[in-house]
């Protein structure tokens, strides 16, 4: 199945064409620095009816190349705007913090992960990352988690200090996935390893010394068009039992990127996440800019059931990414200014891969992509919204049950994520 209409993002309309204001444009221009290679500059775009965002990461224009899946709002408001209740208005920074993210997904505040390693993967290097990450823990008063202490640790995709060429829009997405896991999991100790390109070649290689130098988590917060070459990849860089691996659906609709396809990961859908009068205080509905679909090259693992597609559905859970409800991030590198707020499915990806950190070590041999399918009743479901147009499917459109941009639905604390 292909994609057909790809509506506004919650709010959010994001073109490839000239900015209609002058936010916009600016933001546009402070973007338009040297892109990687096989890739475009990022672009912004405006909503009538929501927050002006940006791609932090170019757009890939070659074959096999990943772009990351943060956005990053340049103008507007979000609704989740000094969500934390234990700051004043004038100090906390706009944007779901760690106190709302943990009480809208029932997770334990100040227990659990302690020792467990959450692996951050991403592309070229953020010189400022410690730095920065400093920042936001002491923000929330989460405990410092720095090389010194050993909570901390970066390295290349080989495992090395040689640090690949810095990259804005990357380290934007570093700083996204780093503020993510701490928010989660303050207690779990941070491996970043940065690969030396967004090729999946690269990436992939930096997946594995993630693993091999022990991390029991993994988060990838990018993805980009399937290929036939994605059976190979699976077997190359994906497939490690006992290994929690979570990867991000994408940021434009209905359609199926990879390596959220991939049969050995769990796919990360997204969400808008706003307060309610429920019992449990917050509600989510299908973010339209998550990513969702059916592969058409990975198979089916034994795990899915349903019906409408004979291959690999994505996604399989999913958390917040609307840039509309989004979560604060703190980064200095280049053009960035500090305090911002940020959406996208990488920042849904990491705060499931520390869920999976609280919930407990995997058992050797086992496919935790496979967990949340034994523990439907652990999950909050999510029954509203779509992310496009696949004639009503399940496939676009929330549903009771499965359903492709949310999957089975977002932590009820973390007994969906063990074993």
């Amino acid at each position: 199945m292909s994609p057909l209409v790809h509506p506004p993002l919650g709010g959010i309309t994001l073109r490839r064409t000239i900015s209609l204001t002058a936010v916009a444009s600016l933001a546009t221009a402070a973007l338009a620095l040297a892109a990687p290679a096989g890739q475009a500059a990022p672009s912004a775009s405006p909503s009538p009816n929501g927050v002006t965002v940006a791609h932090s990461c170019a757009t890939p224009t070659q074959k096999n190349v990943m772009a990351c899946k943060a956005l990053h709002v340049t103008a507007g408001t979000p609704k989740s705007a000094h969500a934390e209740s234990d700051l004043t208005a004038a100090a906390a920074p706009s944007g779901y913090g760690p106190t709302s993210l943990q009480a809208a997904y029932n997770l334990p505040s100040s227990s659990g992960g302690s020792g467990r390693t959450v692996a951050i993967v991403d592309a070229y290097d953020d010189p400022n990352a410690e730095a920065d990450l400093a920042v936001y823990r002491s923000q929330y008063g989460l405990p410092a988690c720095t090389t010194a202490n050993g909570c901390f640790k970066k390295v290349n995709q080989t495992g090395g200090t040689g640090y690949p060429r810095g990259d804005s829009g990357w380290a934007e997405e570093i700083s996204l996935d780093l503020d993510m896991v701490s928010a989660a999991c303050p207690n779990c100790k941070i491996l970043l390893v940065e690969a030396s390109s967004a090729t999946m070649t690269n990436l992939g290689t930096a997946v594995n010394t993630a693993v091999s130098l022990g991390a029991k988590y993994v988060s990838n917060s990018y993805g980009g068009s399937e290929s036939s070459s994605d059976s190979t990849y699976d077997s190359s860089y994906f497939n490690h039992p006992g290994v929690a691996i979570t990867v991000s659906s994408g940021d434009n609709g209905y359609g199926t990127e990879y390596p959220a396809a991939s049969k050995y990961v769990t796919a990360v859908g997204g969400t808008s996440l706003n307060t309610s009068s429920t019992s449990r205080g917050w509600t989510d509905t299908v973010w339209s800019g998550a990513g969702s679909g059916c592969s058409s090259y990975d198979a089916k693992p034994t795990w899915q059931t349903d019906s409408g597609c004979a291959k690999r559905t994505v996604a399989d859970v999913s958390a917040v990414a609307d840039p509309n409800t989004g979560v604060a991030v703190y980064d200095s590198y280049r053009q960035a200014t500090g305090w911002m707020v940020f959406g996208g499915s990488s920042a849904s990806a990491p705060l499931i891969a520390a869920t999976y950190a609280l919930a407990g070590t995997p058992s050797s041999g086992s496919y935790p992509a496979s967990f949340p399918y034994a523990h439907t009743s652990a999950l909050y479901d999510v029954t509203s919204g779509s992310n496009g147009s696949c004639s009503g499917s399940y496939l676009c459109t929330g549903a009771t049950g499965y359903d492709g941009p949310t999957g089975l639905g977002v932590p009820n604390g973390t007994a969906a994520f063990t074993g």
